[in-house]
């Protein structure tokens, strides 16, 4: 296995995969803003996982993708609340990172789109991804779609990349309800910096060349 990308929406369970995979001993980034994350780590979610997983397939070939889903009545209003927080920041003169502005605003057409955050646009955005990630990977044998909230769910992902099962057989229930900033609390020594800085500063991918 090359790399390990975690390629569901946010509220679908990044954070409690990522905690879990620290402990098998992974070097894990939730978001990766810089080449330099991607060279340090070996795991990761979210941003710009969800949106760039065609583009970090053909840099990094041979890794593996795993696709989170959620039952809509959970994700909807769970998204609707992290959406509310970070809307003014993923704006145009906002003071998110460029890079996870991109990600937001393609993936929720939160700038082309009246009402973004109604639930039915939402869910349209939901189901377009997954049918777009699932029509990528038709065939494909390094692909893995789990639902964290099932009981068997980590031991799926464990078997997907021929890691021995240790006696804990689900995720820890992480970020949940209101809370979405628990990853930034987590002390670990396989966590790895977002914005990792390298001999190419804080450089990203150029996916034109």
């Amino acid at each position: 296995m090359n790399k390990l990308f975690i390629i569901g929406l946010p509220r679908t369970g990044t954070t409690s995969v990522s905690a879990a995979l620290m402990e098998y001993g992974f070097m894990v980034a939730h978001t990766a803003f810089t080449k330099h994350t991607f060279e340090l780590a070996d795991v990761f979610s979210d941003t710009p996982c969800y949106s760039d997983y065609p583009q970090l397939d053909k840099l990094f070939p041979g890794s593996k993708f795993v696709y989170l889903d959620r039952k809509s009545k959970n994700w909807l209003p769970s998204i609707q609340m992290l959406l509310t927080k970070m809307q003014k920041n993923l704006s145009s003169d906002g003071h998110f990172n460029p890079i996870m502005k991109r990600c937001f605003n393609t993936t929720f057409e939160l700038l082309t789109t009246d009402e973004p955050l109604t639930f039915e646009h939402l869910a349209h955005c939901y189901q377009q991804h997954q049918q777009q990630v699932l029509s990528y990977f038709t065939g494909s044998k390094d692909f893995l779609s789990i639902d964290v909230s099932q009981a068997n769910s980590l031991s799926k992902l464990l078997r997907f990349i021929d890691i021995e099962i240790k006696e804990q057989d689900s995720f820890p229930h992480l970020n949940a309800g209101r809370m979405v900033t628990t990853w930034k609390d987590i002390k670990h020594p396989n966590k790895v910096n977002s914005n990792a800085f390298g001999p190419e500063r804080r450089k990203f991918f150029d996916y034109g060349k």
